[in-house]
Protein backbone atom coordinates (compact mmCIF):
# COMPACT_ATOMS: atom_id res chain seq x y z
CA UNK A 1 0.00 0.00 0.00
CA UNK A 2 1.77 3.46 -0.57
CA UNK A 3 1.85 5.93 1.41
CA UNK A 4 -0.84 8.68 2.49
CA UNK A 5 0.30 12.00 1.83
CA UNK A 6 0.05 14.65 3.93
CA UNK A 7 -2.70 17.19 3.28
CA UNK A 8 -1.77 20.34 2.23
CA UNK A 9 -0.87 22.92 4.45
CA UNK A 10 -2.11 26.25 2.09
CA UNK A 11 -6.06 26.79 1.95
CA UNK A 12 -6.86 28.18 -1.37
CA UNK A 13 -6.87 32.14 0.24
CA UNK A 14 -3.14 31.82 1.15
CA UNK A 15 -2.26 29.71 -1.72
CA UNK A 16 -3.82 32.86 -4.20
CA UNK A 17 -2.26 35.29 -1.79
CA UNK A 18 1.37 33.88 -2.32
CA UNK A 19 0.73 33.57 -6.24
CA UNK A 20 -0.14 37.60 -6.34
CA UNK A 21 1.14 41.09 -6.25
CA UNK A 22 2.98 40.49 -3.51
CA UNK A 23 7.14 40.66 -1.92
CA UNK A 24 9.06 38.06 -1.81
CA UNK A 25 12.05 37.06 0.20
CA UNK A 26 13.40 33.72 1.26
CA UNK A 27 16.22 32.86 3.66
CA UNK A 28 17.96 30.02 4.42
CA UNK A 29 21.45 29.27 6.46
CA UNK A 30 24.72 27.95 6.18
CA UNK A 31 26.62 25.16 8.58
CA UNK A 32 27.41 27.99 10.70
CA UNK A 33 23.97 29.30 11.13
CA UNK A 34 25.13 32.42 9.41
CA UNK A 35 22.08 33.79 7.13
CA UNK A 36 21.73 34.07 3.79
CA UNK A 37 18.68 35.86 2.25
CA UNK A 38 17.28 36.46 -1.64
CA UNK A 39 14.79 38.52 -3.17
CA UNK A 40 12.22 36.08 -5.21
CA UNK A 41 10.53 36.85 -8.61
CA UNK A 42 7.59 35.07 -8.53
CA UNK A 43 5.53 31.68 -7.18
CA UNK A 44 3.57 29.10 -8.15
CA UNK A 45 1.48 26.56 -6.15
CA UNK A 46 0.98 22.91 -7.05
CA UNK A 47 -2.89 21.94 -8.27
CA UNK A 48 -2.57 19.74 -5.06
CA UNK A 49 -1.97 22.38 -2.94
CA UNK A 50 1.12 20.68 -1.48
CA UNK A 51 4.69 22.05 -3.01
CA UNK A 52 5.41 25.33 -3.64
CA UNK A 53 7.57 26.93 -6.10
CA UNK A 54 9.96 30.19 -6.51
CA UNK A 55 12.02 31.83 -8.74
CA UNK A 56 14.95 33.47 -8.16
CA UNK A 57 17.66 35.35 -10.45
CA UNK A 58 20.80 32.80 -9.38
CA UNK A 59 23.15 35.93 -9.78
CA UNK A 60 21.36 37.98 -7.05
CA UNK A 61 21.50 35.10 -4.41
CA UNK A 62 24.41 32.81 -5.13
CA UNK A 63 24.64 32.26 -1.18
CA UNK A 64 21.44 31.74 -0.73
CA UNK A 65 21.44 29.35 -3.67
CA UNK A 66 24.26 27.28 -2.17
CA UNK A 67 22.74 27.04 1.49
CA UNK A 68 20.15 25.56 0.25
CA UNK A 69 21.60 23.14 -2.15
CA UNK A 70 23.40 22.35 0.84
CA UNK A 71 20.94 21.73 4.08
CA UNK A 72 17.97 22.81 2.13
CA UNK A 73 16.28 24.55 4.75
CA UNK A 74 14.38 27.53 4.07
CA UNK A 75 12.14 30.34 5.27
CA UNK A 76 10.13 32.62 2.72
CA UNK A 77 7.78 35.77 3.15
CA UNK A 78 5.14 36.89 1.36
CA UNK A 79 3.92 40.23 1.78
CA UNK A 80 1.77 42.81 0.18
CA UNK A 81 3.26 46.44 0.07
CA UNK A 82 -0.13 48.10 -0.18
CA UNK A 83 -1.81 46.45 3.15
CA UNK A 84 1.20 45.00 5.39
CA UNK A 85 -0.71 41.86 4.85
CA UNK A 86 2.20 39.11 5.49
CA UNK A 87 2.92 35.25 5.79
CA UNK A 88 5.78 33.04 6.26
CA UNK A 89 6.35 29.02 4.95
CA UNK A 90 8.94 26.98 6.14
CA UNK A 91 10.34 23.90 4.72
CA UNK A 92 13.39 21.67 4.79
CA UNK A 93 13.48 20.08 2.00
CA UNK A 94 14.16 22.82 -0.95
CA UNK A 95 15.59 21.64 -3.98
CA UNK A 96 17.21 23.95 -6.41
CA UNK A 97 16.56 23.56 -10.06
CA UNK A 98 16.58 25.23 -14.21
CA UNK A 99 13.08 26.48 -14.90
CA UNK A 100 10.95 24.48 -17.14
CA UNK A 101 9.65 26.15 -20.26
CA UNK A 102 6.24 27.61 -19.32
CA UNK A 103 7.59 28.73 -15.72
CA UNK A 104 9.39 31.99 -17.75
CA UNK A 105 5.83 32.99 -18.26
CA UNK A 106 5.01 32.41 -14.80
CA UNK A 107 7.84 35.16 -13.75
CA UNK A 108 6.79 37.87 -16.22
CA UNK A 109 3.39 37.88 -15.00
CA UNK A 110 4.87 38.10 -11.33
CA UNK A 111 6.96 41.11 -11.98
CA UNK A 112 4.56 43.30 -13.89
CA UNK A 113 1.93 42.56 -11.34
CA UNK A 114 4.23 43.40 -8.27
CA UNK A 115 5.18 46.46 -10.43
CA UNK A 116 1.53 47.60 -10.36
CA UNK A 117 1.19 46.66 -6.83
CA UNK A 118 3.89 49.08 -5.95
CA UNK A 119 3.22 51.75 -8.91
CA UNK A 120 0.03 52.31 -6.96
CA UNK A 121 2.01 53.29 -4.29
CA UNK A 122 3.63 56.01 -5.74
CA UNK A 123 6.96 54.05 -6.93
CA UNK A 124 7.84 53.71 -10.60
CA UNK A 125 6.15 50.07 -11.97
CA UNK A 126 9.69 50.07 -13.57
CA UNK A 127 11.71 49.40 -10.48
CA UNK A 128 10.07 45.98 -10.28
CA UNK A 129 11.38 45.07 -13.63
CA UNK A 130 14.96 46.58 -12.32
CA UNK A 131 14.86 44.71 -9.45
CA UNK A 132 14.13 41.31 -10.66
CA UNK A 133 16.00 41.38 -14.15
CA UNK A 134 17.93 38.51 -15.25
CA UNK A 135 18.82 37.27 -18.18
CA UNK A 136 16.23 33.65 -18.89
CA UNK A 137 19.38 31.45 -18.38
CA UNK A 138 19.52 33.10 -15.23
CA UNK A 139 16.79 32.21 -13.20
CA UNK A 140 16.70 29.16 -11.19
CA UNK A 141 13.11 27.49 -9.09
CA UNK A 142 13.37 26.47 -5.32
CA UNK A 143 10.34 23.92 -4.84
CA UNK A 144 9.94 22.66 -1.74
CA UNK A 145 6.77 21.58 0.75
CA UNK A 146 5.79 23.69 3.66
CA UNK A 147 5.75 22.05 6.98
CA UNK A 148 4.78 25.26 8.85
CA UNK A 149 3.40 28.62 7.94
CA UNK A 150 3.08 32.14 10.31
CA UNK A 151 1.30 35.08 10.00
CA UNK A 152 3.82 38.21 9.89
CA UNK A 153 1.64 41.34 9.52
CA UNK A 154 2.53 43.52 11.93
CA UNK A 155 0.59 43.52 15.07
CA UNK A 156 -0.25 41.29 17.97
CA UNK A 157 -0.48 38.30 15.67
CA UNK A 158 2.57 38.84 14.21
CA UNK A 159 4.65 35.28 14.19
CA UNK A 160 1.57 33.35 14.97
CA UNK A 161 1.41 29.70 13.63
CA UNK A 162 -0.83 29.48 11.28
CA UNK A 163 -3.03 25.83 11.05
CA UNK A 164 -4.13 25.46 7.28
CA UNK A 165 -5.13 22.60 5.56
CA UNK A 166 -7.83 21.56 3.04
Amino acid sequence: MAPTLPASLLDDDHAAFIQGSVSIVAASRDGGNVPSIGRISGCRVAADGRRVTIFLASGQAPRLLSDLRACGRIAVVFSRPSTNRSFQLKADDAVVRPLAADEHAVVDRYVEAFGIEIGALGHMEEAARTLMSTPDDGMVAVDFTPNAAFEQTPGPNAGKPIALGR
